[in-house]
């Protein structure tokens, strides 16, 4: 095993295969951010999303996918660009991982690809117990998805913040105010086939308990842009705390905990959930200008 990526497993003292897998997945994906810091991927888009606020933040619940927004529109934008400079730095560390792009059947202004491997193969790299990695059915694929947003919404703000492992390195990411307002659009309107995304409820916990300042301009820019905002009036915070307020109140909390359940390791967190718990997280929610 790579000493780093042999640090960087120390951290996680897997016992099972769901806790191996989830640091499988996050030094696959911390790798995966170094490489396109190379390839100076982070001059065009920064990390957002859930798994930027786990890697970046602390969030206590682990996240799948690597979410990107270029910082300004562009149609012609390639994320096949970057892909031999990301299969290249992730095969460094002894992973043999490949980029393969999603071909969607609907156009969409987001460009999306796997990195894709065998799973039991990359269990080895981080020498995981036998035993583990036999509860893997051979050929079972692992899949991280990246997703780019060629056309984001204006308004939001963004930081530079930098890991250490496997080496010390940048990545340009979205402030936490204008990360609190992507959450809370997805919170909001996104529509899971009407299956709750207890995850994006969980996230709202973190945020009101840790950072509840949000970009309410931002967050108004992405409702413009999903027709959820139109008119020459600005999204006002009593706005927001009626949309808040009309989401919780048709919340199927059931739902919601067993939606996030498997991506946290206590559940004991998720017992307090209620209608009345939420509305009260909303008046801890502060609206602020960046």
């Amino acid at each position: 095993m790579h000493d780093a990526i042999e640090r960087m497993l120390a951290k996680y003292q897997p016992q099972s295969l769901d806790d191996t897998m989830r640091a499988l997945r996050e030094i696959i994906q911390e790798t995966a951010l170094l490489g396109l810091w190379r390839a100076r991927f982070f001059e065009h888009a920064a990390f957002y999303g859930g798994t930027a606020l786990r890697i970046l933040h602390g969030l206590d619940r682990f996240s799948e996918d690597l979410d990107f927004s270029l910082l300004q529109p562009d149609p012609q934008f390639s994320l096949q660009r970057f892909s031999a400079a990301l299969e290249e730095e992730v095969r460094a560390f002894g992973f043999n991982l490949r980029v393969e792009p999603i071909t969607k059947s609907i156009e969409t202004t987001v460009q999306s690809a796997f990195l894709k491997a065998n799973t039991r193969n990359e269990l080895l790299v981080i020498e995981a117990d036998d035993r583990i990695a036999r509860m893997v059915p051979p050929g079972q694929v692992l899949k991280i998805k990246i997703e780019v947003d060629t056309d984001p919404p204006s308004g939001f703000m963004t930081t530079t913040r930098y890991l250490l492992q496997p080496i010390p390195f940048a990545v340009r990411c979205y402030t936490l105010p204008s990360l609190f307002a992507g959450k809370l659009h997805a919170l909001l309107f996104r529509r899971w086939n009407n299956r709750v995304k207890g995850r994006d409820w969980y996230d709202l916990v973190w945020y009101a308990a840790n950072h509840p300042q949000l970009n309410l301009h931002h967050l108004e820019q992405r409702m413009r842009q999903t027709d959820h905002w139109s008119g020459d009036a600005a999204l006002q915070r009593g706005d927001f705390t009626e949309l808040m307020h009309t989401a919780i109140h048709r919340l199927d909390i059931d739902q919601a905990r067993q939606d996030v359940a498997p991506f946290v390791r206590d559940q004991q967190t998720l017992a307090i959930w209620s209608h009345d718990f939420f509305r009260d997280l909303v008046t801890r929610i502060s609206v602020v200008e960046e």
